[in-house]
């Protein structure tokens, strides 16, 4: 039974699941007001503003280095973990995204040369919207240690309070 209560309490894994959660609400609610409608892709598709990617990545680096010491090991491959993440988020991932909109650009315009249907040139519908901009991926960071600062606040966990 101990293990469940562990893992029922672990904010190490709580607060950035909270956090990917909220980053995914602002997404939508970002999107309602920019786009003037509600999509519920939004709310657990990728892309958009903020980056969630970001957003929990930074939580679970923020948590674990007020847990286990900014000087820790912990610490260290949370961060190195982070960097990898957000760089994904706004190079490989982002430009996998222009990639589908380009092909789906030239499919569309051979589509419109070839006059009968049989030949039509088929492809499933890419995701268009799978990376960020740096825009959204710093706002996805800063959630992070906000919503990471707020928890801290609320529960007044101590600093080091996971220091093995």
């Amino acid at each position: 039974m101990q293990y469940i209560t562990d893992l029922l309490t672990n904010c190490t894994l709580w607060v950035p699941i909270m956090t990917w959660i909220i980053a995914q609400l602002t997404k939508m609610i970002v999107n309602l007001c920019v786009e003037k409608r509600f999509d519920l892709e939004r709310l657990i598709g990728d892309g958009g503003m903020p980056s969630a990617h970001s957003a929990t990545v930074s939580a679970l680096m923020a948590i674990v280095g007020w847990g286990c010491g900014f000087g820790s090991a912990y610490f260290a491959i949370a961060t190195m973990f982070a960097v990898v993440v957000v760089h994904d988020a706004t190079g490989v991932r982002r430009e996998a995204g222009k990639h589908a909109t380009s092909i789906l650009q030239i499919v569309e315009s051979l589509n419109g040369l070839i006059e009968e249907k049989d030949e039509k040139i088929r492809t499933e519908r890419l995701k268009e919207l799978v990376g960020h901009t740096p825009l959204q991926a710093f706002f996805g960071v800063l959630l992070g240690w906000v919503v990471v600062t707020v928890f801290l606040l609320i529960s007044k966990m101590p600093y080091g309070f996971m220091l093995i």
